[in-house]
């Protein structure tokens, strides 16, 4: 039976999550948790064979929450789900060394198949994800400015961009006002930018917040 740990901000992402994956037949929900932190003590607690978990979540980021799975449990594969884009996320995640990105629209099968996939030693790479591979690595196309940023500055341009206070990336973060102020600086010197208007605009056009 392969035992799975579910991590989602939501509840009832969470609920549906169980219902899935414990009506496939040979695999049972082992542990359940709401943020970065409570998935870290969870995976140290309860013995799994992998970990399915969105990237939006309170407190640690998910690419932070992914690195440090893998520095603590580098055999043990996590299949991201999310509403992120994949063109904006699959990569730097797979980076992370993540085992599976799927998007949170694909069906239950899929969810099911990619578990089984990545329990099994493979990565699962869906159809989408494959052509956004695919772009990243053809060597005809030209790279657009924000792929070039660091998970930080990639991680507080969506903050930014999604109209929150530098104070309160600070706070979200567990960063200085300071810090948070240099990463915007850096973020505008990469993206050739000049004010926060033209951040949001920025993310807006290339679908890195809705």
């Amino acid at each position: 039976m392969i035992q799975v740990v579910v991590a989602d901000d939501h509840a009832v992402v969470r609920e549906g999550m169980k219902r899935i994956i414990e009506g496939a037949g040979d695999m049972s929900v082992a542990a359940e948790a709401a943020d970065g932190e409570m998935l870290l003590r969870r995976v140290a607690a309860v013995p799994c064979d992998v970990v399915v978990m969105d990237l939006a979540m309170p407190g640690m980021s998910g690419l932070e929450v992914l690195r440090e799975l893998r520095r603590r449990q580098p055999r043990l594969p996590v299949l991201i789900l999310t509403m992120h884009p994949a063109d904006q996320y699959a990569v730097r995640t797979l980076r992370e060394g993540a085992a599976g990105f799927l998007h949170k629209g694909d069906s239950p099968g899929e969810l099911v198949e990619a578990i089984r996939t990545v329990v099994g030693g493979q990565r699962y790479i869906s159809r989408p994800v494959a052509e956004s591979l695919a772009s990243h690595v053809d060597a005809t196309r030209e790279a657009v400015p924000h792929e070039r940023l660091s998970n930080r500055e990639f991680q507080v341009l969506r903050l930014i961009a999604s109209g929150k206070r530098l104070s309160e990336i600070a706070v979200e973060l567990s960063l200085s006002i300071k810090t948070v102020s240099t990463f915007r600086r850096r973020l505008l010197e990469k993206l050739g930018l000049t004010r926060n208007a033209e951040l949001v605009r920025y993310a807006l056009e290339h679908g890195i917040v809705d």
